[in-house]
């Protein structure tokens, strides 16, 4: 009995110097510091927000046709009849979350790049306003942030003012993904869509309109600042029908978040490319970021660039209810100097070289 009695005391006494030993190893490993845990926060922010908008609509779709097949095939049946119903939503102000701007997750968002927004003259909430985002690059990384996210503090910078965001009339025919776009204040980039904003909203409404559009993402590359605009009117003629006074706003840095293999004009790839442009709305770019473990390594996330989104002075606009062509030219041509300028008061600040030149195509 007694040895038994001493045999036991000796595998408790190795049992606590083993746990003991094990609780020095554990205490010995170096806990992750506010720097390191706020950095993986940033990330996986970032990381949410690239694959909600590249696999969301996608991904909701195959899954809905399969549930189809399946004893659940009542949900996507009554999900299909309520899209039909509410189809004409998005042109019609939408569905907008005010809490979505207010998420945790944009803040850590705007901190991975980081994002800012730089305001230079007042916007009148008496007035409705059309501000242009230049330029396209990859992702939108700039205008998402600041139009969309309340994290860079855009209705404190312009009080009573109401930002919206356009992107392409096709993302609004996903399953899911619709949802997703109008609650954070998503709209098509068409005219009955921005007509409705300026016109059935009251005023203090800015619509933020990507003018560059998918024809700009395919000149999308660092220390080139191209711009698709000789051509793009549309917007100014919809601010001369609303009265809305035009706004120019630059993200310095957009360009900087992606690297991607250009094709020169005329080669095979870039007709492919202008083909599926003109078909589908977009461009397919073959671009690459950082990978997810490692910055070093390649991916589909952006690399972390600061940008910053300077807004303009804004162009006051008469209304107009059927502007002639020579009238939208000349407020065209006037919306090129504002921008102009724009770009080069403020390109030695945020990273650029007083010889770099905005190119207008």
């Amino acid at each position: 009995m007694k040895t038994i009695i001493a045999a036991c005391s000796q595998n408790l006494s190795g049992s606590r110097a083993s746990i003991q030993t094990a609780l020095r190893t554990l205490l010995a490993v170096p806990w992750p510091s506010q720097r390191d845990v706020g950095s993986a926060l940033q990330l996986l922010a970032v990381l949410q927000w690239v694959l909600s908008f590249l696999l969301l609509g996608t991904v909701s779709l195959l899954l809905l046709i399969y549930l189809l097949f399946t004893s659940l095939w009542l949900i996507p049946v009554l999900y299909l009849a309520w899209i039909i119903f509410d189809w004409d939503t998005p042109e019609k102000g939408g569905r907008r979350l005010p809490c979505l701007r207010r998420w945790t997750v944009w803040k850590h968002f705007r901190d991975y790049f980081p994002v800012k927004l730089v305001k230079t003259h007042d916007l009148s909430p008496s007035h409705n306003y059309i501000i242009g985002s230049h330029p396209h690059g990859i992702l939108c990384v700039g205008a998402f942030c600041n139009f969309i996210t309340g994290s860079t503090g855009f209705e404190e910078l312009f009080p009573g003012i109401r930002s919206s965001l356009t992107t392409l009339a096709g993302n609004f025919r996903l399953p899911v993904f619709r949802e997703y776009l109008m609650s954070g204040g998503l709209f098509p980039v068409t005219r009955r869509a921005i007509g409705y904003l300026l016109s059935q909203k009251g005023t203090g409404n800015a619509v933020a309109i990507v003018i560059g559009g998918a024809a700009e993402s395919l000149s999308c590359r660092p220390g080139v600042t191209t711009l698709i605009l000789k051509n793009r009117k549309g917007f100014v003629r919809m601010a001369l029908r609303h009265g809305a006074f035009l706004v120019p706003s630059f993200s310095f840095g957009e360009n900087d978040l992606f690297r991607q293999v250009v094709f020169e004009e005329g080669s095979w790839m870039r007709s492919i490319q202008r083909r599926f442009q003109k078909m589908m709305g977009f461009a397919p770019c073959l671009f690459y970021g950082r990978g997810l473990t490692s910055c070093r390594s390649r991916g589909f996330l952006p690399y972390a660039r600061p940008i910053t989104t300077v807004v303009g002075e804004p162009l006051a606009v008469p209304k107009v209810e059927n502007p002639s062509r020579e009238l939208v030219d000349e407020y065209h041509e006037l919306y090129i100097r504002a921008l102009l300028k724009l770009f080069n008061e403020n390109k030695t600040k945020y990273g650029l070289s007083e010889t770099d030149e905005l190119h207008i195509l």
